[in-house]
């Protein structure tokens, strides 16, 4: 049992670590609340003074901004869908015995290690170009009219692209929850004559209950500040402006870091509203 000197020099030990995660978190959220309530044009003046609540207000009342949190909730709920929904199917068949499973275990979980701007880009120019694209190709193949997707579809485009990059980290977690399931239950409900979509619908999908609970919280808080695949592909054109890449405007192409900072306030707001949410809805498969 750890004594009481023991503990204490654990808590020293680590002092600093803290002190060094605490302030790189608080530095910049106390910085984006001081600028949030400040007229501040690095190129065009500086600091201009105190304005109080009227970013917050101009923010919110911009034309852009309800459209942004929508397109937000869109590309976070079509992408959790796709992800765990796929990452379910691709478990339970990546559980299954096969030749060279390693192997094809690594190729699926391999694109979650693309840095975002590359998938991306892979995606756009290889795969989304209407004219040399893989896609444009197979249209042609089968007699049809090649589509622009990331004008005539980019909604879905940025679905299909950001789903890619999660899909190998819901399939992940969903793999390991799957192999801790007692292969007993399922050798019990064959000999009771129980059919294979029974076993799944009773044995496997309640006990990936955790496992997608797991999978929906931290795929929502990192895909509600979505950017880069935008920004690369289709830079909020179409339709696919988010909270974020308006934030990004605002800030470095009107250079109002006021303006900014307070939408950087509100989409911290937004984050802990579909947490707290998220954590109610299906929360409570972490304590079962």
């Amino acid at each position: 049992m750890a004594t009481q000197h023991s503990r204490s020099a654990a808590r020293l030990m680590m002092a600093p670590a803290v002190i060094l995660l605490l302030g790189w978190m608080l530095v910049p959220l106390i910085m984006t609340l001081l600028f949030s309530f400040k007229k501040y044009l690095p190129l065009r003046g500086g600091d201009l003074g105190w304005v109080g609540f009227d970013n917050y207000i101009r923010f919110v009342t911009s034309s852009a901004f309800w459209p942004s949190v929508l397109t937000t909730l869109t590309i976070v709920g079509g992408v959790l869908v796709i992800t765990v929904v796929l990452g379910v199917f691709l478990a339970i068949l990546l559980n299954q015995p096969m030749w060279g499973q390693g192997i094809v275990r690594i190729l699926v979980i391999a694109p979650f290690f693309v840095m975002p701007t590359v998938s991306a880009l892979v995606w756009k120019n290889m795969f989304m170009d209407p004219v040399n694209g893989l896609f444009a190709h197979l249209w042609k193949f089968f007699g049809a009219e090649p589509v622009a997707w990331l004008s005539e579809a980019s909604l879905s485009s940025i679905v299909m692209i950001v789903s890619w990059q999660w899909l190998p980290f819901a399939t992940l977690i969903l793999l390991t929850a799957i192999q801790s399931l007692d292969s007993e239950q399922l050798e019990a409900s064959e000999m009771d004559g129980a059919p294979k979509l029974a076993q799944f619908g009773y044995i496997t999908l309640p006990h990936l209950g955790r496992a997608i609970t797991v999978v929906v919280l931290i795929q929502t808080i990192f895909l509600l500040s979505i950017f880069a695949e935008i920004f690369v592909t289709t830079q909020g054109s179409f339709g696919t402006r988010t909270l974020t890449y308006l934030i990004y405007q605002r800030v470095l192409e009107s250079q109002n870091v006021g303006l900014g900072s307070a939408g950087g306030v509100y989409a911290i707001i937004l984050a802990n509203i579909v947490a707290i949410f998220l954590m109610r809805m299906v929360g409570k498969n972490l304590d079962a």
